[in-house]
């Protein structure tokens, strides 16, 4: 290390000089450019100066080390000459291959899963977050204790009478992560059942659930801070938020609903992570209605958008017919120019799910309300409900979340035909 960072305990220097290496294996829904440029942007998020950006086309990754013997040379000459402390290889890298490439390039090498568990690492800011990624992190690190570390193959002696020749420094460390994971496991399904119990009362409490997901960085803090006035971080900083955030907010013909800001998604996420964090994503699943928020100004767009759609399919949020009603809002249209926002606002027009939007100016938001308190409104039918005439709190709150047509109070009864819809009706019979 040649001293120009602060080293974590992991060995990651922050401030550090950093080179971003792209394997291209075979098609991708992306150009090698966006995708350095997403990897730069990862590795900025933990503060490293990434100082050049390489990719390499690959037919056949190499068992060894990913990349064939010409490349690993290439990137070692670009290493020695950047003056690079790390090596960040966008792609899954076994730990044989990394072994093998910090021998051959003489310096740390850390893959996208590693990184992105780095910047978890350092977002996580609540005892469920940290909880969650100190589980992604031993998962990942199980498999990675093949390293150039001799006190690995150091043995322990035996217990008994017979002692023997006791388990090797590696074993023993394995069997700490795994008693450790499966405590952090434990933990974190009471934490999971908590949370349960906490949706639970949000489905009878009179309130719906607007979820906001998205890329990360594509706007939904802002948007959240937007709607809510809280003051959730906001900054042009990937995975700047993780934890879910819940306000309360006032729609057009709701008295009050509850919006939910989750953590960011990105391409290939780490599935250590998706395991992890599967308590807190669970939250979108049940959600009343989820805001897809896309950053239109973003070349790759639609590739976000599909990265978000294989998220949410794979936490059962999406894809079935029990699926929560989505709807998308096109954010950040500050950043286009007018011709483009014409285009955007032509292509809305023929759709009856999205919307477009300024989070940072606050232009369309109002549009977004209204849309939104519609879509949780459809579906609305008439309804006639017999109650008990001293039950006066159903009665408010029949007439509070629904439209009353016709009331007939027979003395201890009352009847009323309320136009009410599915969602609400549901609550209103979930009511303790």
């Amino acid at each position: 290390m040649s001293g120009f960072g602060r080293e974590d305990k992991d060995g990651i220097v922050r401030g550090g000089r950093a080179i971003v290496a792209l394997p291209e294996i075979g098609p991708h829904n992306r150009t090698a450019e966006a995708r350095l440029d997403e990897a730069a942007g990862l590795a900025g998020a933990i503060g490293l100066d990434v100082v050049e950006k390489l990719s390499f086309r690959l037919r056949q990754p190499k068992a060894a080390t990913l990349l064939g013997s010409g490349q690993v040379e290439a990137l070692a000459e670009a290493a020695r000459m950047a003056e690079a402390e790390l090596v960040v290889v966008d792609a899954a890298v076994t730990p044989i291959q990394q072994r093998n490439l910090e021998k051959a390039i003489e310096v740390k090498v850390i893959d996208r899963t590693g990184l992105i568990l780095e910047i978890f690492g350092e977002r996580a800011a609540t005892a469920e977050g940290r909880l969650q990624v100190e589980l992604a992190h031993l998962d990942y690190q199980s498999g990675r204790l093949v390293r150039s570390w001799t006190h690995l193959e150091r043995q322990r002696g035996g217990f008994g009478f017979l002692g023997g020749p006791g388990e090797t420094q590696i074993e023993a460390d394995r069997r700490m992560i795994r008693d450790r994971m499966a405590k952090l496991r434990r933990e974190l399904e009471q934490v999971s059942r908590t949370r349960g119990l906490h949706r639970d009362r949000r489905r009878r409490a009179p309130w719906p659930v607007v979820t906001l997901v998205g890329y990360t960085n594509a706007g939904k803090s802002t948007l959240f801070n937007r709607m809510t006035g809280a003051d959730v971080m906001a900054k042009d900083l990937l995975f700047a938020t993780l934890d879910p955030t819940m306000r309360q907010i006032r729609l057009p013909g709701l008295d009050k609903a509850i919006l939910s800001d989750t953590v960011g998604f990105v391409s290939d996420l780490p599935t250590q992570l998706v395991a992890a964090f599967r308590a807190t994503l669970e939250e979108v699943t049940t959600a009343d209605i989820i805001v897809h928020v896309r950053d239109m100004s973003h070349p790759d767009s639609e590739a976000q958008a599909e990265d978000v759609a294989r998220v949410l399919s794979d936490i059962g949020a999406t894809g079935d017919g029990e699926s929560v009603p989505m709807i998308e809002a096109w954010n950040k249209v500050d950043a286009l120019d007018p011709e483009a926002v014409s285009v955007l606002r032509a292509e809305v027009a023929r759709r009856d799910d999205a919307v477009v939007l300024s989070a940072l100016t606050g232009e369309g938001v109002d549009d977004l309300r209204r849309f939104v308190s519609d879509r949780l409104s459809r579906g609305a039918r008439v309804r006639t409900v017999r109650l008990p005439a001293i039950d006066g709190a159903a009665i408010a709150w029949l007439y509070q979340h629904g439209e009353v047509l016709a009331s007939d109070n027979t003395g201890e009864v009352v009847n009323l035909d309320v136009r009410i819809s599915d969602i609400d009706w549901a609550r209103f019979e979930a009511r303790p």
